[in-house]
């Protein structure tokens, strides 16, 4: 069998040094810190817990006696197929057949932090390959390693798995083989493993389940990798392991647990953004019916994520309606005459008088000659909602000092901790029962339904209690996706030729607030998320600035699907076609010139054009390419117009995300993005008026139905590369892949999100 030996972290000790070195006494406890080895991601604290006969071979495998293997699943599960993508790196690795491995929730320890997330947050250009952003991005490995926050978000699984799971299986397997060859007294590398056991040359053979007691007692002197070219397993199409259960019901969401005893509780927050209880007036709800209790969350707790009323009932329903039947007289506070209108003249503003940070430049946009033609627009995207099909819950129960919390969550470990701030208790006396997600898309990343359960646990005697939020106050409670606004500029000559580049942007920062929010962090310096899809890009101009002025706002901002690449890959690709009409060149064949020296998204650009083919009679082929999370992504879009109405047909998409795990699942989340994105880019917009949001369920912010979806296409791009982000790259290119269509079919330049035809 073709191997490659386990690598390690690299070791750049005088490069760290020498950029270290001006710190002073902290300096050089930084310096002194980072020479130690990073934080081994094998062995827990925490470890697996062992049924009748398993044994945990390290921190993510244990085998039972019949060689069932069971994983460790860090990484939470909300429809983007990433347990089965797991499984599948242990199964490779440890050479064991995909129905003998079961999955497993992790517990909550250091070695299931999420690394390649925050060291993906750096706002360094791809195409910056110096020593700087190299030490950086290890230091940063390194600190989130000690950090250890589970975290599922930022397309990042499996590419913060790639490496620490293959090497559990790898470990794994050199502890059987060594352990089998030591029963055998034969040398370790005349053995070999396929189909869940252990070879010998001879032929005969052993199970890991009849091996695992004797290898747990082994320490492999080699441990290797097997090299991409052996897989057998990884790179085809897996079907996955959970849709059984979701099949026939069997799954268990945070909102399906029952715990003994369980009562119901259902909230109502203050229909003005951070508006305050005043009085509730219990009296006005004595016709109810059965007994409820009412809580005041603010009274009851000071913390900063609670507010609003709960009604507490035997079922939700009772609950609900006491609610509905509660008067409650509101604080309004200081945004009780927001609108959106004041928030985009506050954005324009900031753009006329802030230079903003400059995330990127090159050359020099001011000394150009002014003759050559000036091109200019401006672009604005809207507020957008999360609207997961599962509604915003978590059940809770504290009793006997400790607290045991069912809850749909991306952040595990920041949720436990969370909890256990408001229980007044050490993290040790949490237990995490974790449940498959109906969907999070960035809004399961936050904690406030975790704060509000709690406190709302502490109050009912040791019952569990199930808090649920109704669509209407998921809806204007949401933590959205940020309006932003942005202005482009360039310069072509009279070839065609783009001589100057510049863009800034102006939008609130979800990092800021989320600092702030979840870890009592005030936010600070730039934030990538707010620029990225625009400073990071791929085109070769040989002069640009591209710069972002971060606008604080009232309105909570969260993490939505693909972040700021979003809207940016809206403005950003948009005005790429501006410029290429400009030039009076062919769209696609304009970005081919400013992609001479980037060959990668050349392929993935051309495998869209040609996988599209022509377009048909009557409708218009637009195109987008965008890179974000570390897979670039092209997307030809073929559109027709009608009465105004704009209808999507066909999108073709090609993508190049790396080592494709698992083709299958890959296909599944292009589809899926490209569906979310397009609901957004054609009906997505959270408009506020009198510092209320007024969207309040699907009627009036829809999502796309099955008859206006569009035929889907997905052509994957061999690569040999580490794999990349997948559950979000598939969003960012859809809406300006629509507008470039739109724009060839009617003359209209589309400058704002969502897509709509002027009536005039």
């Amino acid at each position: 069998m073709a191997e490659a030996k386990l690598k390690t972290e690299p070791q750049k000790k005088s490069r760290r040094r020498f950029i270290l070195g001006g710190l002073g006494v902290a300096g050089a406890l930084v310096v002194g810190w980072g020479f130690t080895p990073p934080r081994q991601r094998l062995h827990g604290v925490s470890s697996l817990p062992v049924v009748n006969d398993e044994v945990s071979l390290n921190g993510w495998i244990k085998i039972a006696r019949d060689g069932v293997v069971t994983v460790a699943m860090h990484k939470s599960e909300m429809g983007q197929g990433i347990h089965t993508a797991l499984q599948m790196l242990i199964a490779e690795e440890l050479d064991v057949p995909m129905h003998m491995v079961r999955p497993v929730h992790a517990p909550i320890d250091k070695i299931y932090g999420n690394v390649a997330m925050l060291a993906d947050g750096l706002p360094f250009h791809p195409d910056n390959a110096g020593t700087v952003k190299r030490t950086a991005c290890w230091m940063t490995a390194k600190f989130a390693r000690e950090l250890g926050l589970q975290v599922t978000g930022g397309s990042s699984s499996v590419k913060d798995s790639w490496l620490p799971m293959r090497e559990a299986g790898a470990t794994a397997r050199a502890m059987l083989i060594a352990a089998a060859a030591k029963e055998w007294n034969v040398p370790a590398d005349q053995c070999k493993t396929s189909d869940g056991k252990v070879i010998h040359s001879s032929g005969k053979s052993t199970g890991y389940g009849e091996l695992a007691a004797r290898a747990v007692l082994i320490t492999p002197d080699d441990v290797r990798l097997k090299d991409p070219k052996v897989f057998t397993l990884i790179g085809t199409p897996q079907l996955r392991t959970d849709s059984g259960a979701k099949t026939n019901g069997s799954a268990v969401f945070g909102i399906d647990v029952r715990p003994p005893g369980l009562l119901y509780a259902a909230i109502k927050m203050s229909p003005v953004i951070g508006g305050s209880v005043k009085k509730i007036n219990e009296s006005e709800n004595k016709s109810a019916g059965d007994p409820v209790q009412v809580i005041d969350l603010q009274a009851t707790n000071s913390a900063n994520l609670v507010a609003g009323v709960v009604v507490v009932a035997k079922n939700y329903w009772t609950a609900r309606k006491a609610l509905l039947a509660l008067s409650v007289d509101w604080n309004s506070g200081p945004a009780a005459n927001l609108s959106t209108a004041d928030i985009f003249k506050e954005l324009g503003r900031q753009l006329d008088t802030e230079s903003g940070f400059t995330y990127y430049q090159q050359g020099d946009v001011s000394s150009l000659s002014s003759t050559a033609k000036t091109i200019k627009a401006e672009y604005k995207a809207p507020f957008l909602a999360h609207a997961t099909m599962e509604p915003i819950n978590c059940t809770a129960q504290f009793k006997d000092g400790k607290l045991d919390l069912w809850v749909s969550t991306q952040v595990p470990s920041i949720a436990v901790d969370v909890a256990a701030k408001i229980a007044n208790i050490s993290s040790d006396k949490v237990e995490l029962h974790m449940t498959y997600l109906g969907g999070g898309f960035g809004r399961r990343l936050e904690v406030d339904m975790v704060v509000q359960a709690v406190t709302v646990a502490l109050q009912t005697k040791g019952l569990p209690v199930q808090l649920i939020w109704s669509r209407e106050e998921d809806m204007t409670h949401d933590m959205y996706r940020p309006a932003a606004l942005a202005r482009f500029n360039a310069l072509v000559d009279a070839n065609g030729v783009v001589t100057a580049y510049g863009n800034k942007s102006a939008s609130g920062s979800v990092t800021h607030q989320v600092l702030k929010r979840t870890f009592g962090v005030p936010g600070a310096g730039p934030d990538k998320t707010t620029a990225e899809g625009e400073f990071d890009m791929p085109y070769e101009f040989a002069n640009q600035k591209i710069a972002h002025v971060i606008v604080p706002t009232v309105v909570p901002l969260g993490y939505w699907r693909s972040v700021g690449h979003s809207h940016n890959a809206f403005f950003k690709e948009s005005f790429i076609d501006e410029l290429a009409h400009a030039a009076g060149k062919d769209p696609v064949n304009f970005r081919r010139e400013l992609l001479k020296q980037h060959p990668r998204f050349l392929t993935v650009l051309d495998a869209a054009v040609n996988k599209a083919g022509p377009v048909p009679e009557g409708r218009a082929h637009g195109i987008a390419l965008h890179q974000s999370f570390g897979s670039i992504v092209a997307q030809v879009a073929e559109v027709s117009v009608k009465d105004k109405q704009i209808q999507v047909h066909k999108v073709t998409c090609a993508v190049d995300c790396g080592i494709a795990v698992n083709p299958n699942i890959i296909t599944q989340q292009i589809e899926s993005a490209i569906i979310f994105g397009l609901s957004a880019a054609l009906n997505g917009e959270v408009t506020i008026k009198n510092g209320q949001v007024e969207q309040t369920n699907f009627h009036d912010y829809p999502v796309l139905r099955m008859n206006e979806a569009p035929e889907i296409q997905t052509v994957i791009i061999a690569s040999a590369e580490p794999p990349e982000g997948i559950g979000e790259p598939g969003t960012p290119p859809i809406a300006p892949a629509v507008a470039n269509a739109v724009f060839l079919l009617t003359g209209q330049r589309m400058r704002s999100l969502p897509l709509r035809l002027e009536t005039t």
